[in-house]
């Protein structure tokens, strides 16, 4: 652990480059500063360093306690062997209970947002994928099966004796058909959970209750032909859900190939908030933002908002915004911005973490403590451990 009061600049600290590309995108609108803000300590949470651990989300319940979910039994940041874990604190963050496994599917579970709705019912999403298959593809151009077992030229004998294990727990056909966006529920605190319920689309955090009551799911359908960006909701605490609304493409993108790893938030004033993931030529590796007025029935087309990806949008007690992302180029680390007119605008950056070692970092994710202090959490690659920890920041405004 340690304590670091942010006396510098943000522009002091962005590289030469960073900057740079900001001047060329006059369109971004922020306040005139940063926030003064500091960060009480950073620390590693994860507590099983055999593992590659990624994609984490953090949500505090109404009685204060926190849960993590995360992509964890992992063995690199592409393989089959993805789980669905999870561990929970009741002192704010300062001890963590011994990670669960939540869900273990077939093939790779990747990614895990969680979320504890108005009726205390715990959700945890996640998306199974096989992106994995194309290296083992290769690897087992090469591999021959002898006495000893499957032996590959092209990757370490024991690993390619449990990724052709795991791969052949199905055939190609019943593989494809455990695709999909899922979510699992939990109405006893997280004791038990239910069945894999389908989604439509997926994000890497998950949905957002809505004053209303609904549920709204802003992301995007990763297995379909089209692969469409929108919203889908539920009106039954998370059982069901049903397609809502199409979210535009801005002219000259490319939303299908793109726009991914979406999240949305209620500000107070009813206007939902959605951030997209951008990688089109036009402000490759930034947000998009897009705005609803009605519910989440129609969307204004995205605009760029800001330079890191993914971001997770958390509705403080006040009535302001927060936005936390990973910032994958120098300084490497994790970011954050206030808005105080919903959206309209967002502050100069606050850099929570800049001492990330490359960009295999970030989707980090923020709740509000009682004190009004927040603590926020990513997944990095570092020098040491080898394999990808879960990370906290405990911080405040000043």
């Amino acid at each position: 652990m340690h304590s670091v009061v942010i006396g510098m600049k943000p522009h002091q600290i962005l590289s030469l480059s960073a900057l740079a590309t900001i001047s060329l995108l006059p369109s971004i609108v922020f306040s005139a500063e940063a926030p003064a803000f500091e960060v009480l300590e950073t620390n590693v949470i994860s507590q099983q360093p055999e593992y590659y651990h990624g994609w984490p989300t953090v949500a505090r319940r109404a009685n204060g306690e926190l849960w993590v979910s995360w992509s964890g039994g992992r063995e690199s940041h592409v393989c089959p062997f993805g789980q669905v874990h999870a561990m929970t604190s009741r002192d704010d963050g300062k001890s963590w209970t011994w990670p669960r496994v939540l869900l273990d599917g077939a093939i790779d579970d990747r990614d895990s947002g969680v979320l504890e709705t108005a009726k205390g019912t715990l959700l945890v999403t996640t998306f199974t994928s096989l992106a994995y298959e194309d290296h083992f593809k290769k690897a087992s151009t090469f591999a021959e099966h002898t006495n000893k077992g499957w032996i590959s030229k092209t990757m370490p004998a024991a690993q390619f004796a449990k990724w052709h294990a795991t791969h052949s727990r199905l055939n190609d056909t019943e593989r494809k058909a455990e695709l999909g966006q899922w979510l699992i529920r939990s109405t006893d605190g997280g004791l038990t959970w239910g069945a894999r319920i389908p989604t439509i689309v997926n994000s890497p955090h998950g949905p957002t209750q809505l004053k209303d009551g609904r549920l709204l799911y802003v992301g995007k359908q990763l297995w379909t032909g089209d692969r469409k960006i929108g919203v889908c909701e539920s009106k039954d605490d998370g059982l069901s859900w049903q397609w809502l609304a199409d979210i535009p493409t801005r002219k000259g993108d490319d939303a299908a190939h793109s726009y991914h790893e979406l999240h949305a938030v209620e500000a107070a004033d009813g206007t939902i908030i959605a951030e997209i993931r951008n990688h089109n030529e036009a402000d490759k590796g930034g947000t998009l933002q897009t705005e609803s007025k009605d519910g989440g029935k129609t969307w204004s087309e995205p605009h760029p908002i800001t330079f890191g990806l993914p971001s997770h949008l958390l509705r403080l007690r006040n009535g302001r915004l927060l936005m936390t992302y990973g910032h994958r180029r120098p300084p490497f680390g994790n970011q954050a911005r206030l808005s105080t007119d919903h959206g309209q605008t967002w502050s100069e950056p606050m850099i929570l973490s800049g001492d990330g070692k490359s960009g295999d970092l970030g989707y980090p994710s923020t709740v509000e403590l009682e004190n009004g202090s927040f603590l926020t959490v990513w997944y990095e690659s570092m020098a040491e451990p080898k394999l990808a920890v879960l990370r906290q920041a405990k911080w405040k405004l000043k």
